[in-house]
């Protein structure tokens, strides 16, 4: 992992993975061998949650905006930042974290020659990273505090990519190219948000009977950290085990007592995740802090003696053990 900054004249920051694995992965990849492993139709893509009730018994009926209505004996939300289950919760809307990111994905035919590095760059106006998928796809994002001008930029693919371009005028070639090898239609844009952290810590609902949330609905962080997607297959493994351990205790004589268990479960999960979800979010919202703040103190002490620090602490959160299913 490489950091520098445009800031200082001292050499770019750089921190030895020590044995750990840093991969990434093309979203679009990764959802379709975890959709391949369950059995065909078990997914209903595109469904839009608007609304939960109550059912006969201890169930749940979700609304979805097709007008169907599913009925459900655990209710796990994992849709996303504007989560309807997490609101079901009575957890708040997530905050904005003053910065909006740019994200993409360059693709070299004939193979990009990166070596296989993690590396960041600190601007005057924003900061620009990029790590190698493979040998011929480029993940990258561009982070800044946008301005009213910009203002309803983020829905326009040519005039983000044209936004980063210019930013990115005195660059290295080798970041220049990714952003030139980028098509229009792999380039997203959103504003930055997150949970706040003293909710998930303190009094949020992670669950409640027979409901839960995970991924982005849970602990919704800015990317400073790169670990949003990775936190979130981590709920995915302790949720599957505190269900599997409610679920294959021998003795469920009716669906009360099935319901205490899935209950029991979930608040099981809950606790495992809380302080996880917390120590991310805090540290990702200050790592960007951090990285972003154009004070000259911060500014002086970030260049000077904190660029290692912040490149070894990114590999020390990621290397996070959650147990066997």
């Amino acid at each position: 992992m490489v950091i520098a900054s445009t800031f200082s004249d001292k050499p770019p920051s750089e921190a030895p993975f020590k044995g750990l694995e840093v991969r990434c992965l093309q979203r679009r990849l990764l959802l379709e061998t975890l959709a391949k492993e369950v059995p065909s139709g078990t997914i209903r893509f595109s469904s839009k949650v608007v609304s939960i009730d109550e059912s006969e018994g201890h169930f749940k009926r979700l609304h979805l905006a097709d007008g169907t209505i599913l009925k459900t004996k655990v209710l796990i939300g994992c849709d996303g930042v504007n989560s309807v289950v997490a609101k079901w919760l009575g957890l708040q809307k997530p905050a904005f974290a003053g910065r909006s990111a740019v994200r993409g994905n360059a693709h070299f035919k004939s193979g990009h020659g990166f070596e296989p590095k993690f590396k960041q760059l600190v601007g005057k106006v924003g900061r620009l990273g990029f790590l190698p998928c493979d040998d011929e796809n480029v993940f990258w994002f561009f982070t800044w505090i946008p301005a009213t001008k910009e203002e309803g930029m983020e829905e326009d693919p040519i005039k983000l990519k044209q936004f980063v371009a210019n930013e990115l005028k005195d660059a290295s070639d080798e970041m220049k190219s990714i952003i030139e090898n980028t098509s229009l239609e792999c380039i997203i844009s959103s504003p930055l948000r997150y949970r706040k952290p003293l909710e998930l810590l303190l009094w949020g609902n992670i669950s409640k009977g027979n409901v839960c949330v995970a991924g982005d609905a849970l602990h919704p962080m800015t990317p400073d950290l790169g670990q949003g997607a990775c936190s979130a297959m981590e709920d995915g493994v302790i949720l599957a085990r505190c269900l599997g351990e409610a679920w294959l205790k021998p003795g469920v004589e009716d669906d009360d007592e099935e319901y205490k268990r899935i209950e029991m479960g979930l608040k099981k999960y809950g606790r495992e995740r809380r302080w996880r979800s917390f120590d991310l979010v805090t540290t990702a919202f200050m790592v960007g802090f951090v990285m972003r703040n154009d004070g000259k103190m911060i500014r002086y002490l970030r260049d000077k003696f904190l660029l290692g620090f912040i490149a070894g602490l990114l590999l020390r959160k990621a290397g996070f053990d959650c147990g066997k299913l």
